[in-house]
């Protein structure tokens, strides 16, 4: 760590920042900027492990003209803001860190002019610094611009010297794959336990079910029923929240669909177990179900994303892209979601994938371990089952990136 005498650093300002701002909670996803998971700072100076960990993931985040240096999700505690009320929905949060320099000094004004560039797409925009480094110019402008303004001392405390407002909802193209993150739909913390999409579609019935929920899962479905709760959760069938399963309206379209199927609940549910154990493609054997599959499948936001740019693939010549060709080519056209999705969150993993201004290196891309398995298993096989894409999924550590096939089953020419 930083002497006394060398002061903070900015990566140490920022570590204890999000340790600050950003508690373990549900609501909550934040990233740091990619240059914090390089081996050394600007000025060459060796960023500590211990630095790096509490940081990470890392993703390089475009709001406003430039790229924060943390970018969150979260609701945050009435004494980080200057009004009481935030909304329905957590706000975005940016962080702009400054450490102390070679030459002794913390330009904190320019970070402060960089935080209120993000307000252009963010809600709430902080400078953080520390606290010996922040002039009464620093805080006077940062009041005038609705900044908030952290002190970090040496050793460890965050103290809020400015509380900013919560501004509205811009327009969030790049920021909103961590918003994504931070939903229950999110795949960051959470997965789909299960590769097939049929545990899923059966939950609305079971819910509905004048019965015991749980043991008709169980009994008719699959037995990691703990799995297919959280996985109808993610494609919003139901609402697992206030401690009881509530139908969302697309869980109830699943239940007047089975309805106008088979005339009741209870024998829809009993046509579950014909399915068991099937590793045929699912719109092949229950064509009707399937449908059914693949109109839940694409109100799941990233559904849209990921279709759209193996369509775009498609259209410039890449019939059948492999995951290393998928991934460059939907970085190019959406950098944040991609690096969401497809990589997985631990600060090892993305410093060996990305750059410090967040580009992808290819060479690494051909490793399966550096995948996200809830995309690349779980989430690819519901598409297959659903059939939107040509090939099912695979297990990172059987995944070859090189020969693993993403394609869409009607590319429409």
């Amino acid at each position: 760590m930083a002497t006394a005498a060398s002061g903070l650093s900015e990566p140490q300002v920022l570590a204890r920042t999000k340790d600050r701002l950003f508690a373990d909670r549900e609501d909550a996803y934040v990233v740091a900027d990619t240059q914090f998971a390089q081996q050394r700072w600007l000025d060459e100076t060796p960023i500590e492990a211990a630095v790096q960990a509490t940081l990470a993931p890392f993703n390089h985040v475009r709001v406003g003209t430039g790229y924060p240096d943390l970018v969150g999700v979260q609701t945050l505690s009435t004494d980080l803001l200057s009004v009481d009320r935030l909304g329905d929905r957590p706000p975005l949060i940016v962080v702009e860190a400054k450490g102390y320099t070679g030459n002794g000094g913390v330009d904190a004004e320019r970070g402060v002019v960089q935080a209120h560039d993000r307000l252009n797409e963010a809600n709430v925009a902080f400078l953080t610094a520390p606290r010996s480094g922040i002039s009464t110019a620093a805080r006077t402008m940062a009041r005038e611009l609705n900044v908030g303004v952290l002190g970090v001392e040496s050793d460890g405390t965050v103290s809020v010297l400015e509380r900013p407002r919560v501004v509205g909802h811009g327009s969030m193209d790049a920021a909103s794959a961590i918003r994504f993150q931070a939903s229950a739909q999110g795949v960051a913390d959470q997965n789909f336990g299960l590769n097939h999409p049929k545990n899923y579609v059966a939950v609305p019935l079971a819910v509905y079910h004048d019965g015991d929920g749980r043991d008709l899962l169980a009994s008719h479905v699959v037995g990691a029923v703990d799995g297919a709760i959280a996985g109808a959760e993610f494609l919003n069938l139901i609402d697992a929240g206030q401690g009881s399963l509530t139908l969302t309206p697309l869980g109830r379209e699943v239940v007047r669909f089975a309805l106008r199927m088979v005339g009741n609940v209870n024998a829809a549910i009993r046509q579950f177990e014909d399915w068991q154990r099937s590793r045929k493609r699912f719109i092949d054997i229950a064509p009707q179900w399937g449908q059914l599959v693949r109109r839940v499948v694409s109100d799941y936001p990233a559904t849209e994303l990921l279709v759209d740019g193996l369509y775009a693939c498609h259209r410039d010549g890449y019939a059948a892209p492999s995951l290393v060709e998928f991934v460059e080519y939907l970085h190019a056209l959406h950098p944040e979601f991609t690096v969401e999705l497809f990589l997985r969150g631990d600060e090892t993993v993305r410093q060996r994938v990305l750059t410090g201004d967040g580009e992808l290196r290819r060479s690494e891309l051909t490793d399966g371990s550096v995948y996200h398995s809830p995309t690349v298993f779980q989430l690819k096989a519901i598409y297959y089952h659903a059939g939107i894409v040509t090939d099912r999924g695979a297990e990172p550590s059987n995944l070859d990136p090189e020969t693993d096939e993403w394609a869409l089953c009607d590319p429409l020419v």
